[in-house]
């Protein structure tokens, strides 16, 4: 299959022309010295080696515009341990670090791991993600692997970010204009047709410059059909994504590829949340766990870097590779914030990677840099068609009220959308539901007080409301016995959900004690479940309202997939939106619920 993608991207010149300031902290990780990992002596050999820049990043979701509140922050820590907050992100900011960082280096590739478009705010997500694959031209991304968001809207809408045309309900969005798609190849390894058993994109891509040849092999998790919709991956087989690069690795190697980057949308949990945080205390890969560490020390040693995105944290950790030596495998955290710089040496006589002398550090997209000029003007543009819809006023609140960024596994923004879900779907006609349930990966932003336009303070706008609730899930009010309510519960914390609990928000009058100094499905104190302060009946039947993500049994909760008698009401975003215009005013904006629902001990 050719790992060519569809224009001609050979000769393509480095766009190095925009000035920018100095970037924000950096975090470097060097490998120890010593013989390289195929036991030849280590080091730099003038004339033979070239250094290579990989400059990469990971989860955009669509996010042109500067993220506003938490999620537009990232933490550095200092040498005297206190930390701080820096505001991060927005693509004009991001192609000026790109453009500034590729400066004095001939032999630069970048590559992103997934996730760039789904979840996005209004001004992308209301066109389908055209613009931000209009950015990503921009920048000059070489190369992406696919990630779970980029099968939202299913294979066919992913074929076409990939090859152009106009959308095929929504039409083309500018007179005269065509979506040309991306001019990076999308790679999905690891993504089959479900009958002819090929990738549906190209599995790999070769760059090359000069004589200087690297292969990028590109995959998503496994699991992306349990945090995607059914109907976005029918007809799809998701395989391993070791089993899948290594088999793409042995292909790279006939061809005489031998220096490898996996592209992977799968990450880890480092232990600390700043971005500089040194993951390789006390040892190398000390300070990161989670799915990609299992896939870091299984994966071929032949592949000589892993960039790795989907859980929107910042690493950039030396994690040992089947052979014992150290391998790099770093993440950018999310939403434009970060882009990680990594030096390869790549020898001319050996085709491969000196990977001893790897090095890779994560930088701030700081904002105290000049803005791209093209990307303003991109913005703009795209901005001016969302207006209509993006400005409209739809509610009141009195201050932050943090979804995306809060830390505790019942959120305040988590209790005003079950909420107004509950009060959407519960009279007899529109559902009867008596309690609603949310999935936390589907609230994609903070409510932030703070005017993000013209609005004035407090508002909150058409398009700041999308940012949240993105997906336009339809709701469901189902039955579910009082039984398979409870061990929905135990799904938060038990089964795939067990090393990392995914607590379900409930809506008010909802209430339960979760005891994390136990283990599994006993982590739900079972006769703490009430409804109005009566104790759930296991045998009784409730009406609950969800949207029909959770309907169908994702995020790994089977249980809540066993409901009958099911009404489909609006859309998630129409509801919430209805909450918001019926029961705030500028006089009586909404206060941030207490978030008192969930008792947890720990």
């Amino acid at each position: 299959m050719s790992a060519t993608p569809k224009k001609n991207r050979a000769g393509r010149r480095i766009l190095a022309t925009a000035a920018g300031l100095a970037t924000v902290g950096a975090m470097v990780a060097a490998l120890p010295a010593g013989a390289d990992d195929r036991g030849k002596p280590a080091g730099h050999h003038p004339g033979r080696t070239v250094d290579v820049q990989l400059l990469s990043f990971n989860d955009l979701h669509g996010n042109l515009e500067p993220p506003a509140g938490s999620s537009g922050e990232v933490i550095h820590q200092h040498a005297d341990g206190t930390t701080e907050k820096i505001k991060a992100g927005g693509v004009e900011y991001l192609a000026t670090h790109l453009r500034t960082a590729r400066q004095g280096n001939p032999y630069s590739v970048t590559a992103a791991a997934g996730d760039m478009i789904g979840a996005s705010p209004l001004m992308s997500g209301l066109f389908h993600d055209e613009p931000t694959i209009e950015a990503l031209n921009k920048l000059k991304l070489d190369v992406s692997s696919v990630g779970n968001h980029e099968f939202d809207e299913g294979a066919k809408e992913l074929a076409r970010m990939q090859n152009g045309g106009c959308h095929p309900t929504g039409g083309c969005y500018e007179e005269g204009k065509t979506f040309p798609g991306a001019n990076f190849p999308y790679l999905a390894a690891n993504v089959t047709n479900e009958k002819t058993g090929k990738p549906i994109l190209d599995p790999y891509f070769i760059w090359e410059r000069k004589g200087v040849k690297i292969g990028f092999i590109g995959v998503t998790l496994e699991g992306t059909p349990n945090i995607v919709t059914a109907e976005g991956v029918k007809g799809l087989k998701f395989g391993d994504e070791v089993e899948t690069i290594d088999k793409y690795t042995k292909v790279l190697e006939r061809k005489g590829v031998k220096s490898i980057v996996a592209l992977i949308h799968e990450g880890g949990a480092p232990a600390s949340s700043s971005y500089n945080y040194n993951c390789d205390s006390p040892g190398a890969g000390d300070g990161i766990s989670g799915p990609v560490v299992d896939i870091a020390k299984r994966l071929n040693p032949q592949v000589d870097a892993l960039v790795t995105g989907h859980t929107h944290q910042a690493y950039v950790c030396t994690v040992p590779d089947p052979s014992g030596k150290p391998r790099m495998v770093t993440s950018a955290s999310s939403y434009g914030k970060l882009y990680t710089d990594t030096t390869l040496t790549y020898d001319r006589r050996t085709k491969d990677i000196v990977r001893t002398s790897v090095e890779s550090a994560n930088h701030v997209v700081s904002r105290d840099v000049p803005k791209a000029a093209d990307m303003t003007s991109l913005i703009e543009r795209w901005n001016t068609l969302a207006a209509p819809i993006a400005n409209r006023p739809q509610g009141y609140i009195s201050a932050d009220i943090n979804g995306r960024g809060s830390t505790d596994y019942e959120k305040p923004l988590g209790d005003l959308i079950t909420d107004a879900q509950l009060a959407g779907l519960a009279p007899a006609d529109k559902g009867g539901a008596q309690i609603a349930l949310m999935n936390p990966g589907g609230i994609r932003s903070d409510l932030v007080y703070k005017a993000s336009g013209a609005e004035g303070d407090g508002v909150v706008t058409y398009g700041e409301a999308f940012t949240v609730q993105p997906f336009t899930n339809m709701m469901n009010v189902v039955d579910l016995t009082g039984a398979q309510l409870i061990a929905g519960l135990q799904q938060q914390v038990s089964g795939s959900n067990e090393a990392s609990p995914k607590i379900l928000q409930v809506s008010k009058g909802f209430t339960y004690t979760l005891d994390m100094t136990r283990t599994g499905a006993a982590r739900v104190v079972v006769d703490s479940v009430k409804l109005n302060g009566e104790p759930i009946d296991p045998a009784k039947s409730y009406r609950v309202a969800m949207n029909e993500f959770l309907a169908g049994g994702g995020d790994g909760f089977p249980a809540l997939a066993q409901g009958k008698n099911k009404l489909v009401g609006p859309s998630d975003l129409d509801v919430f939106n209805a909450y918001l215009a019926a029961n705030s005013s500028a006089s009586a904006p909404i206060a941030p619920p207490k978030a008192d629902r969930i008792t947890v001990v720990k």
